[in-house]
């Protein structure tokens, strides 16, 4: 009987409801009435500067309830429970007609987010299939062509409810697409484990 096996996949954790709402909605509070910058390539694009979660009382909280799910995260990506940091957090405020644009990110392992505010259908989180080396270089796309898992070229993130969090391979790109709802505040992070062995030959990391 043929078999079809999932070779390689790309894991991606959610964790409904992991914000209890009272904190959820101080974050939310905090997050308006705090200095914010704009982003480069969207003027409907606001982040407060990244943060050390041991620096800020209202980020350790909700890194700590981040730190269970990385342990298991890590499982996955390295077989092994390892100890894990959030080494920075960040939050995004995401105004009508904004976008956040294509982009991974850099030095760490796991990338998380936290979603605070309801999303509109719009704009909820596409993560697309890592570029080069990857892929035959032609595709078979039709209005007829069944998309599944081994050949759709993007994943868009069910509906994010307030205090779900997510978490993905930090080398995974992902987007944003238009706002054309009301404002969209998520708080994004990135974690690295506190070391890596190969047969002794052992990379410490430190936030």
């Amino acid at each position: 009987m043929d078999q079809i096996e999932p070779l390689f996949p790309i894991p991606l954790l959610r964790s409904p409801q992991l914000l209890p709402p009272s904190l959820n909605e101080a974050a939310v509070a905090a997050i308006r009435n705090t200095r914010t910058e704009g982003n480069l390539r969207s003027g409907q694009l606001f982040h407060t500067e990244v943060a050390d979660p041991r620096d800020n009382e209202l980020f350790r909280q909700i890194a700590e309830l981040a730190v269970p799910k990385l342990v298991d995260f890590g499982v996955l990506l390295f077989g092994e429970k390892l100890r894990w940091t959030v080494k920075e957090m960040w939050t995004n405020m995401l105004e009508t007609g904004g976008n956040q644009t294509l982009h991974s990110h850099a030095n760490s392992f796991v990338s998380g987010i936290f979603y605070l505010t309801p999303s509109h259908p719009a704009c909820k989180t596409v993560f697309v299939r890592p570029p080069g080396g990857f892929d035959f270089s032609f595709r078979h796309h039709t209005r007829t062509a069944a998309i599944g898992p081994f050949n759709a070229g993007k994943y868009v993130l069910p509906e994010a409810e307030p205090g779900d969090l997510v978490l993905f391979p930090s080398y995974l790109y992902h987007e944003v697409p238009r706002n054309q709802g009301e404002q969209r505040i998520t708080i994004a992070f990135n974690a690295i484990p506190d070391q890596l062995d190969c047969w002794g030959y052992r990379i410490n990391f430190a936030p």
